[in-house]
């Protein structure tokens, strides 16, 4: 897909945003909606089908909070602390976290209104009545050409050091629906990037991240047009 193919009748899907840590793939989503953004006046306006309207995230201690601040949007924290208090939170064993940080973050998506989530680097493998009452509306972006190197454990930089160490010839990044599994759900799309000799966990990064800016971009996009709000 070509973002100047993307053509909108001016309804916007409203969208949460999951995250966890620095933000690039959110601020991804934030450029290209404030590039194609009627109020912006720059080439290709009205053609953004998505409207961010809350961003999320499961620590504190996320950059993306701060992304998002800079551009007008409101956020939540929904860590286990912040949700369950700190001493239910030390004591609880981890599918307890995630359901209730889950629910909040369900609750927080129903405040501002979000028809759709993405997850954007979020760690918080989602549970509960979030996936139901989002069915077919969540997208994860994952940093591997999914089935392989998917599951539990593999997120970030364990992500490339697996596939490195595979000898594998590719890798990239993988867009795809969200059901509640780890990295599991019907794919959407990928990208490919090559492995090549002497490459490293951060250079390896360094030729998929730019990938990811498009593929969750593309991706959002995609999932508009299928819930018919272009």
């Amino acid at each position: 897909m070509f973002m100047s193919e993307i053509k909108t009748s001016g309804k916007k899907l409203k969208t949460a945003v999951l995250v966890s840590g620095g933000g690039t793939n959110l601020q991804a989503l934030i450029d290209y909606q404030f590039a194609h953004s009627g109020e912006t006046g720059a080439a290709g306006a009205e053609t953004c089908p998505y409207e961010i309207v809350c961003v999320i995230a499961d620590t504190k201690k996320a950059y993306a909070l701060e992304r998002a601040a800079k551009a007008n949007i409101p956020t939540e924290i929904c860590s286990p602390y912040a949700v369950m208090g700190e001493e239910k939170a030390k004591a609880a064993d981890r599918d307890t976290k995630r359901l209730a940080v889950s629910n909040a973050m369900l609750a927080a998506c129903k405040k501002y209104g979000a028809e759709a989530i993405v997850e954007a680097g979020c760690l918080t493998v989602l549970a509960g009545d979030i996936i139901k009452e989002y069915e077919n509306k969540i997208i994860n972006l994952h940093p591997a050409l999914l089935p392989k190197f998917g599951g539990v454990g593999m997120w970030g930089h364990h992500v490339h050091e697996a596939v490195i160490a595979a000898g594998e010839k590719e890798s990239g990044c993988t867009v795809h629906i969200a059901d509640g599994g780890c990295d599991t759900g019907r794919i959407l799309l990928q990208k490919k990037v090559p492995v090549l000799p002497g490459d490293t966990p951060d250079s390896l990064y360094e030729r998929i991240a730019p990938e990811e800016h498009k593929a969750i971009v593309e991706g959002l996009c995609m999932l508009a047009k299928e819930i018919n709000l272009l």
